[in-house]
């Protein structure tokens, strides 16, 4: 019973102690390999894997606690496979509370305030316009990416603009191999390599 107890109080303290985190003290190297093996895990339908992966990117990169950051991971999780299974903006859009969730419980630990619905919108939307690529286009893509960024902190997307414009470039990079039927090491290191300037360019934006 006293072990039990203990449990409960461990977890009522990891899930419920306000924590506070500077969103823009983060590793840009630690962001770029993350999300690359991210990436990997997303398209290979390894949901396990990515799971353990957000989970790791929201206790390292955002300050949240063991417990906490697996809840948030699968709120994450979820929303990546709903909207991967869809067809259609409706079928994508089934994706948006999961999204929302996960952003409000980012919102709940940051320093700096953002609009938590309007931040997940425009994660959705990204990932609508990268699905869609065909009927949009890669600088469509980018400054989407840019004015999700201007969201989160409350900068002008312009500031944005080098690191959607190469976290584009990344995307489109690994959609080009896929199509043609073969993703080597190479492919990966050289999607890594524009994802790490891509995270760069905002951590040298954000703390002027």
């Amino acid at each position: 019973m006293a072990g039990l107890t203990l449990l409960l109080l461990w977890a009522a303290y990891d899930l419920l102690l306000p924590r506070q985190s500077d969103l823009r003290h983060f590793d840009p190297k630690e962001v770029a390999r993350i999300e690359t093996d991210m990436w990997r895990s997303y398209y290979e339908r390894r949901q396990v894997a990515l799971f353990l992966q957000l989970a790791e990117l929201l206790r390292t990169q955002y300050g949240m606690p063991l417990l906490r950051s697996n809840v948030v991971a699968y709120s994450a999780a979820k929303a990546a496979f709903v909207f991967k299974d869809g067809t259609n903006r409706v079928d994508y859009e089934r994706a948006l509370p999961a999204v929302t969730d996960f952003y409000a419980a980012i919102h709940r630990v940051s320093t700096t305030p953002f609009d938590t619905n309007r931040v997940a919108k425009l994660e959705l939307e990204w990932w609508i316009i990268h699905r869609e690529r065909e009927k949009y286009g890669q600088a469509d893509l980018a400054l989407s990416l840019a004015e999700l960024q201007s969201a989160i902190f409350t900068l002008p997307s312009a500031k944005f603009a080098e690191h959607g414009r190469l976290r584009a470039e990344a995307m489109l990079l690994r959609d080009t191999k896929w199509a043609a039927g073969h993703m080597s090491e190479s492919d990966w290191s050289a999607i890594h390599e524009l994802l790490l300037r891509s995270w760069q360019d905002l951590w040298t934006q954000v703390q002027q």
